[in-house]
C-alpha cells in the first residue's frame, strides 16, 4: 500500500510541474503578443517652432505662453529685440489620448489660431516603426481693416495649415521627425507668395542630460515664386529645459511670428547675415 501511495504522489508531482510549465508557457506567449508603445519621442508639444508628435493626455489642460523678441542683429537700437517683441498666449485641452484641441491669440496681426491635433498611429517596440500625428490650424486675422480693404469679407481673414507628421525615437537620446505641410491663404501678397504652398518639414531632438536637450527644425518650400526673396525657409534652433510641471524651450529662429501659417510662409530672417529672433515657449500642465 505504501508503494502505491508513493507511486501516486510521484505522478501528482510530475503532473503539477507539467501544468505549471504549460501555464508559464501560455503566459509568456500572451505577453509576447502584447504591443508595447514606445515612449514619446519629444518632451515638448513643439520641437522648436514646428509641432512635434507629442500629445496631451485625456483631461489635461496645457497653458501656452510663447514670446519672440525683435531682431537680435539690431543690437542696442532696439535693445537686442526687447523693443518690439511678439507674444502668444493660449490653451490646449486633451479631449482623448489621441485628440487635443487648442486656441491661442497672437500679437502678430492680432491673429486668433484654432488647432486640432490627432494621433493616427503609435511607434511600437519591435513593431510599427513610427508615430504618426495629424495637425490642423485655422487663423483669423483680426488686424485687417475695412479702411484699407473696403470690400473685406470675413472669409478674407482666414488662413489654414494641414500637417502630417511622422516621428521615430531611435534611442533615449535621439529622436527624429519628418512631415508634409500644406498652407492655404484666402488673402495673400501675390508679388511675394502663392495662395497654396507645400513644404517638407524635418526636426530632431538630442538629449544632453536628464533635463536638457538640444532641438532643431526646418521646413523647405517645394513651390515658391522666383525672384521673391522676402520670405525664407524657416530654420530654428532650440534648447528644452524640463522643470517639473512644465517644459521651457529657448529658441533662436529666422521667424518672429509663431502661428504655424506664418512660421512656414512668412519667415523674413536669415541665418547667414540676416535678422534673427530669440524667444521661448513655455507649457504648463494642469
Amino acid at each position: 500500500m505504501k508503494k502505491f501511495f508513493s507511486f501516486v504522489l510521484v505522478l501528482f508531482t510530475i503532473g503539477y510541474a507539467s501544468a505549471q510549465d504549460d501555464l508559464l508557457n501560455q503566459l509568456n506567449a500572451e505577453k509576447s503578443d502584447v504591443k508595447d508603445k514606445e515612449t514619446t519621442a519629444f518632451k515638448g508639444l513643439q520641437i522648436c517652432n514646428i509641432q512635434s508628435t507629442k500629445m496631451t493626455a485625456k483631461g489635461e489642460w496645457y497653458m501656452v505662453i510663447s514670446h519672440r523678441f525683435g531682431d537680435l542683429t539690431e543690437g542696442l537700437d532696439n535693445f537686442f529685440g526687447l523693443d518690439n517683441a511678439l507674444t502668444k498666449i493660449g490653451g490646449i485641452y486633451g479631449v482623448t489620448d489621441w485628440l487635443s484641441l487648442g486656441a491661442s491669440r497672437h500679437t502678430y496681426n492680432k491673429i486668433y489660431e484654432l488647432t486640432a491635433k490627432y494621433k493616427l498611429a503609435d511607434q511600437i517596440t519591435n513593431g510599427f516603426p513610427v508615430t504618426i500625428v495629424g495637425y490642423n490650424t485655422m487663423d483669423i486675422n483680426t488686424a485687417l481693416s475695412t479702411d484699407l480693404y473696403p470690400n473685406l469679407q470675413f472669409n478674407n481673414r482666414l488662413a489654414y495649415s494641414t500637417q502630417l507628421l511622422a516621428s521615430r525615437k531611435f534611442s533615449e537620446a535621439l529622436s527624429f521627425e519628418l512631415g508634409g505641410v500644406y498652407v492655404h491663404k484666402n488673402l495673400y501678397d501675390d508679388s511675394q507668395e502663392l495662395k497654396d504652398q507645400y513644404l517638407v518639414a524635418a526636426g530632431g531632438r538630442c538629449k544632453l542630460s536628464k533635463r536638457l536637450s538640444v532641438n532643431l527644425d526646418y521646413a523647405y518650400k517645394i513651390n515658391q515664386l522666383e525672384n521673391a526673396p522676402l520670405y525664407q525657409n524657416p530654420l530654428t534652433l532650440g534648447l528644452d529645459i524640463e522643470t517639473g510641471g512644465h517644459v521651457f524651450q529657448m529658441v533662436f529662429s529666422n521667424s518672429q511670428p509663431m502661428n504655424d501659417v506664418a512660421v512656414f510662409t512668412n519667415a523674413t530672417g536669415k541665418w547667414n547675415g540676416g535678422s534673427l529672433y530669440f524667444g521661448f515657449n513655455m507649457y504648463r500642465v494642469f
